[in-house]
């Protein structure tokens, strides 16, 4: 298992800031900031400076929301692409082509679509839907794995150490 390393402050301040901006009080918030905007105008006759307070307000937030959501979204992202890439990796049956095909061309990804387009239409040519999928062979596939990690020194390691911690 991968250990986690001391985030620096914009790592730290971009996770804050995600969740805080993604929650119901900051939509509240801002709700609020429209409203008391919308009311003042009459106070401030509806002027140009009352009109640009409100611009200029919303097109910095919008302008450093940009970076912070594309943030965000890059770490999902690669995290989700990892966690793929190890089911990939792991699962005997799966093609080890299929790892990090994220970096392939658009032409090649369209080609690999294709190919899958095509599996899926012989799939759906099967008069029993769970004829290839089904629960039996997936039980089956977990007993195989299964059978196979009691027999590795790692999955031995694992269970030994989780012994010894529950005598303690």
């Amino acid at each position: 298992m991968a250990t986690k390393k001391k985030k620096n402050f914009f790592e730290r301040f971009s996770n804050w800031a995600t969740a805080a901006t993604g929650s119901s009080a900051a939509f509240f918030t801002a709700i609020t900031v429209i409203v008391i905007w919308g009311i003042t105008g009459p106070v401030f006759n509806y002027s140009d400076t009352w009109q640009l307070i409100i611009n200029t307000g919303t097109t910095i937030v919008t302008f450093l929301m940009v970076f912070l959501i594309q943030k965000a979204q890059n770490k999902d992202s690669k995290a989700i692409h990892l966690k793929l890439n190890e089911l990939l990796a792991s699962h005997q049956g799966a093609s080890n082509r299929m790892v990090d095909i994220e970096d392939l061309t658009e032409v090649d990804l369209d080609q690999l679509h294709r190919f899958y387009v095509a599996l899926s239409e012989m799939a759906e040519k099967e008069d029993d839907l769970t004829c290839t999928h089904s629960i039996d062979a997936a039980e089956e596939n977990h007993n195989f794995k299964l059978s196979n990690f009691k027999s590795k020194k790692h999955y031995n390691d694992a269970r030994a150490k989780k012994d010894s911690s529950k005598k303690s």
